[in-house]
């Protein structure tokens, strides 16, 4: 059976009136059973194509970033705020914008075994 992934990648602008805070998105990815860590890159450093054997969300916090579906001809930048669903298994690169970029991205947590 064949999935649609584009159907699966999902985009979500930042529309709130106030700058976003490292703080909301942290507990966005917490609330959502993720396990958050943030990163920096310099200007218009690149990462080779990859994908994951989870699902993946990142937020840009600061600067800018570009990510790039090579299988469903996508891209997509993203500006402080922004936050992107990446599924399992999906290809994608980044490009980190002219001016660096900061990022929170969350991973899923790993399971907890009860005593």
């Amino acid at each position: 059976m064949h999935t649609n992934r584009q159907q699966q990648v999902r985009l979500t602008r930042w529309r709130g009136g106030q700058h976003p805070t490292l703080e909301l998105m942290k507990r966005q990815l917490l609330d959502e059973g993720m396990r958050p860590f943030r990163w920096h890159q310099h200007a218009n450093y690149r990462f080779g194509v990859r994908s994951h054997g989870f699902d993946k969300t990142l937020y840009c916090l600061e600067g800018s970033i570009e990510v790039v579906f090579p299988d469903l001809h996508q891209r997509h930048k993203l500006k402080s705020g922004d936050r992107i669903d990446i599924p399992k298994g999906t290809r994608h690169s980044i490009t980190v914008g002219r001016y660096g970029a900061t990022c929170l991205e969350g991973t899923p947590a790993p399971a907890t075994t009860g005593v």
